[in-house]
C-alpha cells in the first residue's frame, strides 16, 4: 500500500492562498488516479479533483474549479494542491489519495476520491480573519 505524506497546512486570512503538498513513499504516481478531498468541522469526507496521471486532465467538484487546481510534479513524485480566494467554508482537514485501481484511471470521479485505497493522515487549513 502506497504510504501518502501530506504537508502545507496552516492558518490563511480570506482571499489568501496556499498550497499543499502530497509525497508517496516507496511507489510512483505513474498509472494511478490521484485525488484531494477535505473534511470539514462535523462534516463528511467532500471529494474536490481528480487526475489519472496515465490519460491526464483534471475531473473537478462543483464549485472548485478556479480556485483549486492541482499539479503532479513527476521528477519529485509529488502532487499539490494550489487553494486560492480561500473562504471561511474551506476550513478543513485536506486528504491526499491514490488508487491502481482501472476504473479509476479511466474515469477518475472526484466523488470516488474518498474510497481511494491509500490515503494520508491529512494537514489541516484553517481560514479565518
Amino acid at each position: 500500500q502506497v504510504q501518502l505524506v501530506e504537508s502545507g497546512g496552516g492558518l490563511v486570512r480570506p482571499g489568501g492562498s496556499l498550497t499543499l503538498s502530497c509525497t508517496a513513499s516507496e511507489y510512483t504516481f505513474d498509472f494511478r488516479a490521484i485525488g484531494w478531498y477535505r473534511q470539514g468541522p462535523g462534516k463528511g469526507p467532500e471529494g474536490l479533483l481528480c487526475f489519472s496521471t496515465a490519460l491526464g486532465g483534471t475531473n473537478y467538484a462543483d464549485g472548485i474549479e478556479g480556485r483549486f487546481s492541482m499539479f503532479w510534479d513527476k521528477a519529485k513524485n509529488t502532487v499539490n494542491l494550489k487553494l486560492s480566494d480561500l473562504r471561511p467554508e474551506d476550513t478543513a482537514t485536506y486528504f491526499c489519495a491514490t488508487d491502481s485501481g482501472a476504473v479509476h484511471r479511466k474515469n477518475c470521479r472526484p466523488s470516488l476520491v474518498p474510497l481511494f485505497n491509500s490515503r494520508g493522515k491529512g494537514t489541516q487549513v484553517t481560514v479565518s480573519s
